[in-house]
């Protein structure tokens, strides 16, 4: 190869490269000689049509977002959101949803089966009068069946206590984090409340996804005030919730996430407030909105994302 050729391949190999990157530089924050990196805010987004079907085909042009109502630039675009993904099975194992166990331990090993990829990783948590962590995070769905048959149910139900197990566990992990939960959204073990659960999960960055239990029995020993609190989770962390009864099958809700999640689109961005040096309350909570740039599509289309996030304290 001439040193004229050699010299026009390198330079193709470099543009493609470049054309081929998703994320643009991350902008610094300069303070006399200080130079501080802002960290990129991963938002995942499930956008569902008038029928709750998965809407793919969006580009990153159809998208607009909003941190405190100020506009951001959306840095990262990936329309089937491939990062890893970390995820927290927390399956309510209390009297109250006793007679569900053996259907919630199917269900869950042919969701893992169905939705994990190399590279990502799956924990067991089961809860009833406290938490119990009963398979570690593992890929291996091995693993995962021995633990769902250790399962056993009896005794109240520590929920919250589960969803801030979870959220703790899942804050050492970068990338895309689920909370699966399984359970009638009853709370009757004290210790852990609804914000305290709400909080640990938007530190987290993880989106809660309810899969809601109803009796048999029409509303005989329904929670209706634990479930709204489930469904508001779900909202609050860019979620889905899902009653479970006859007409709608754990299995078939089951499968219905599964393709929800393997159809999300990532967006990304650092903040503009960090860049222009604005960051006066680290730690603070920072609001988070997500719009379809033309009107049409946001009537005809649905999003859910997680509305925001607790800004990392300063070092």
């Amino acid at each position: 190869m001439s040193g004229r050729t050699a010299g026009v391949a390198f330079a193709a190999l470099a543009m493609v490269l470049a054309a081929s990157a998703q994320v643009a530089a991350p902008p610094a924050v300069s303070s006399g000689s200080l130079r501080v990196h802002v960290n990129l805010v991963n938002v995942p987004v499930n956008v569902t049509d008038g029928r709750g079907r998965p809407v793919d085909g969006l580009s990153r042009d159809d998208f607009m977002l909003t941190e405190d109502g100020h506009p951001e630039t959306i840095r990262l675009f990936e329309p089937n959101a491939t990062q890893p993904l970390s995820l927290v099975f927390a399956i309510d194992t209390s009297v109250s949803v006793r007679k569900d166990l053996p259907l919630a331990r199917q269900a869950a090993y042919e969701f893992a089966r169905s939705l994990l990829r190399p590279g990502d990783r799956l924990e067991l948590l089961g809860f009833a009068g406290d938490v119990t962590e009963v398979v570690p995070f593992t890929g291996n769905l091995r693993s995962l069946d021995r633990g769902l048959r250790r399962l056993q149910g009896d005794g109240p139900t520590a929920l919250y206590a589960a969803i801030a197990r979870g959220a703790s566990d899942l804050e050492l992990y970068t990338g895309r984090k689920v909370i699966v939960v399984i359970s009638d959204g009853s709370n009757s073990v004290p210790g852990v409340d609804y914000q305290q659960a709400r909080t640990a999960a938007l530190r987290a960055q993880t989106s809660i996804e309810s899969l809601i239990l109803v009796p048999i029995d029409a509303d005989a020993g329904r929670d209706l005030g634990g479930e709204h609190a489930l469904i508001q989770l779900s909202r609050d962390t860019g979620g889905q919730y899902f009653y479970i009864d006859a007409s709608n099958p754990l299995q078939g809700a089951m499968a219905h996430l599964s393709l929800a999640l393997r159809s999300e689109y990532l967006l990304g961005y650092y903040p503009a407030s960090a860049e222009a040096g604005m960051e006066s309350q680290p730690g603070g909570f920072r609001r988070i909105q997500v719009r379809m740039t033309k009107q049409p599509l946001n009537r005809a289309y649905h999003l859910d994302y997680r509305t925001g996030y607790y800004a990392q304290p300063a070092h």
